[in-house]
């Protein structure tokens, strides 16, 4: 397990409100560490790339697709997204390098998943990265 990877695990699964969770960098446009059995489609990392950089007003509008799963969109701008289905939901937080993203399911607490990537999210950010 890398630093990353450990970060993802310390940071917000064992929160026990995360359920998974992944980098992408933004330049490499793939994935650099994600918690275990965690597979973030290469589509799927660019369809959340292009989500901050083209597509924030329609994604507000329409939600969007991750992992073959509709998420409507809740809150949406050029920080964070914020996307919920009747099974859970999805945090998309961007920093300067990373996009990290994170899954909750039905019975955890939505609210624990944000603060939690919220502040692994300004770590980075106050790392420059």
């Amino acid at each position: 397990m890398n630093e990353l990877q450990a970060l993802l695990n310390d940071c917000l699964v064992r929160t026990k409100h995360v359920e998974n969770a992944a980098l992408i960098n933004i330049d490499e446009r793939k994935v650099c560490a994600s918690t275990f059995g965690f597979n973030v489609p290469e589509e799927n990392a660019l369809n959340l790339i292009c989500a901050f950089y083209k597509n924030l007003v329609q994604v507000r509008r329409e939600g969007l697709y991750f992992k073959e799963k509709y998420y409507k969109c809740v809150r949406a701008d050029e920080h964070s997204i914020y996307l919920h289905n009747p099974d859970g939901g999805l945090i998309v937080v961007k920093t300067y390098t990373f996009i990290l993203v994170a899954t909750y399911r039905a019975g955890m607490y939505p609210s624990v998943c944000v603060e939690a990537v919220e502040k692994l999210a300004d770590y980075f950010r106050e790392k420059g990265s």
